[in-house]
């Protein structure tokens, strides 16, 4: 079972939730967007700018347009209705995550740069995690390390 299958809290009031949590943990800045089926959070903190890429469900999504059950097709109000939940279930998840993650800085259980490391954005506009998954993946396939200043060998910045 999702946490939050069963919301009834709508996407915006999640999307203001976390706004809110955000300013009362010391964030100086936040924003928001959505394309297609991507929605973007952004934020700074202690001079850190935070991306966090919220994939939403499409439409055409299998676990949309029919029931789990027998996999009949539902009726266009009910994968409206199937959409409607599956994006705020997402909404409800990501502000839980936000939250869990200043509490755990704030309570002194880790520091903020843990705690958001892989959304942290970089100078080029990538977020850590972006930028080290495709290393890490190769040192595990090729079992070295990458080079600790790839931009003197020739690596991207």
């Amino acid at each position: 079972m999702k946490y939050a299958e069963q919301t009834t809290v709508s996407s915006e009031r999640s999307r203001a939730e976390i706004e809110t949590i955000l300013g009362r943990y010391g964030a100086s800045s936040f924003a928001y967007m959505w394309q297609g089926t991507t929605a973007l959070i952004l934020f700074e903190y202690n001079g850190k700018r935070i991306k966090f890429m919220l994939q939403l469900p499409s439409r055409d999504d299998k676990t949309i347009k029919y029931t789990p059950e027998r996999g009949t097709l539902r009726s266009r109000e009910a994968q409206d209705k199937a959409y409607e939940q599956a994006v705020r279930q997402k909404w409800r998840a990501l502000a839980l995550v936000i939250k869990a993650k200043l509490e755990a800085v704030e309570s002194g259980i880790s520091v903020f740069e843990e705690e958001f490391m892989a959304n942290i954005v970089l100078p080029n506009g990538q977020t850590t995690a972006e930028y080290m998954l495709p290393q890490i993946d190769k040192a595990y396939r090729i079992g070295e390390m990458p080079p600790m200043l790839p931009m003197l060998n020739g690596g991207t910045k």
